[in-house]
């Protein structure tokens, strides 16, 4: 009897064994999808600071204003003419925000212009952009070079997800809410990425099965969908016409207060990468992050079906753990909105803190 449980001991011992070593197999080529190993450059960081001597005239208040004297966060950034253009959120004292534009030849040393690039103005959009003004920009270019940037308008209450468009990343066109229909119009939603692919070393935006789709949201992720880039309809369920989610936030991870897309959705051989940040909830969270930490994640979806989820890392690839991101205007911030691959490597660009900007690199393997 002794003897017969010894063997099935030994047995048992050796399947676990085969078993966690399958598991371990599964979960290395789970993240083979994934883009990790950045590195944030230590000795340039944080590449993008405040500067209260940027002036401008505003359209709206008949003011001049120091229109990047608190803050400069969350930017996006995108390939042209060689060079990194960065599109940032900037407040001034009064938390009003708009964009400003800086360049870099290197992609880590940034030249800034003096003014903004997109802000409040007296025109159609001004109910939803006054007084709190356009954040959040996320670029990608069409296939036929135009610029595409979604942005949210903020008018001190509400949210709303809205759409530019440019030839020379400096003049746009603002053509208004993504989601128009008087249903979703007043709905709070921000944050659109948009999926591309990489061509020339350009992200390009790219349809699947005749259309163009965008992640959106900051609690859970909804989708949208265009044939033009310009026009969008938002996925719903038929049967309530509330909106279909995608990717939700979970209990007892870096994610589980709220998730939101970082840049545009980078269209791959094996599914969508969709970079997005998360924050860490009060209870049921992450207890290695403190509380309402914004920490950034990937998740994969189906290439052929971009709303369907196929994977999804369990842990962040990029937390705060620097003075300039633990402390700021929010506290424990790395907010991942701009991606762009340059002269052999991904460039991830993020707000710190809410109130600078800095850079991480990730070398071509």
């Amino acid at each position: 009897m002794k003897n017969t449980i010894l063997i099935f001991l030994i047995l048992l011992s050796i399947s676990c064994k085969k078993n966690n070593t399958v598991v371990t197999s599964i979960s290395k080529s789970s993240q083979n999808w994934a883009m990790l190993d950045f590195e944030k450059v230590d000795s340039i960081n944080p590449i993008l600071a405040p500067d209260s001597n940027q002036i401008f005239n505003c359209p709206v208040s008949h003011k001049v204003v120091h229109w990047e004297e608190r803050n400069v966060l969350n930017p996006s950034a995108i390939i042209k003419d060689g060079k990194v253009y960065l599109i940032y959120r900037a407040q001034d004292h009064e938390m009003t925000s708009r964009l400003g534009l800086a360049v870099s030849e290197d992609g880590l040393h940034f030249r800034k212009l003096p003014a903004p690039i997109f802000f409040p103005d007296v025109d159609a959009m001004q109910q939803y952009e006054w007084k709190g003004g356009v954040e959040d920009p996320r670029v990608i270019e069409s296939p036929d070079g135009t610029y595409i940037m979604t942005y949210t308008s903020y008018d001190g209450k509400t949210a709303r997800l809205c759409l530019a468009s440019s030839k020379d990343l400096k003049t746009w066109v603002k053509q208004g809410l993504v989601a128009k229909d008087e249903k979703y119009k007043d709905l709070w939603s921000k944050s659109g990425a948009i999926v591309g692919k990489v061509s020339n070393n350009r992200i390009i935006a790219t349809k699947i099965k005749g259309l163009y789709w965008m992640y959106f949201g900051d609690s859970d992720l909804n989708m949208a969908t265009s044939v033009d880039l310009i026009h969008w309809k938002v996925a719903v369920n038929e049967e309530n016409q509330k909106m279909i989610t995608v990717l939700h936030p979970r209990m007892g991870y870096f994610d589980s207060r709220l998730v939101e897309p970082g840049p545009f959705a980078l269209l791959q051989e094996n599914g969508i990468l969709l970079i997005y940040n998360g924050s860490n909830a009060l209870n049921y969270n992450d207890p290695k992050l403190p509380k309402y930490t914004y920490a950034a994640g990937q998740a994969l979806f189906d290439k052929e079906n971009p709303y369907k989820l196929i994977n999804r890392l369990k842990t962040n690839f990029i937390h705060p753990d620097k003075p300039y991101e633990k402390s700021g205007e929010v506290n424990e911030v790395c907010f991942v909105e701009g991606l762009v691959y340059f002269k052999n490597k991904w460039l991830l660009y993020y707000g710190t803190a809410d109130s600078k900007i800095a850079v991480a690199v990730k070398a071509e393997n």
